[in-house]
């Protein structure tokens, strides 16, 4: 029972070391040919980032990370205010 609750402790203690974080995706320029709308902001890290657009295809861009509810891909590196202005995240990519 104590290996148990040993394992339990280490997997709780290890954990975060193993979760994910916003920084740990690359940023994948868009194909602007495939985009409808062309336009950029600079987000909170200082990075230049593509803003949310229409694809002539209605399919997800490269780099993509969400689809906002007006049908627009977002290229957001963080989560937090991903497609604000565009109706909140239909799907994360």
């Amino acid at each position: 029972m104590k290996l148990v609750y040993l394992a339990l402790a280490a997997c709780l203690i290890f954990q975060p070391a193993f979760a994910r974080s916003d920084t740990d995706r690359q940023a994948v320029p868009p194909d602007e040919s495939q985009l409808i709308e062309h336009g950029s902001y600079t987000n909170k890290d200082g990075n230049t980032v593509h803003s949310p657009a229409h694809t002539k295809s209605d399919r997800a861009p490269e780099g993509a990370t969400a689809k906002c509810r007006d049908n627009t891909y977002s290229f957001s590196q963080h989560r937090r205010g991903t497609c604000s202005r565009h109706g909140g995240v239909m799907a994360w990519l």
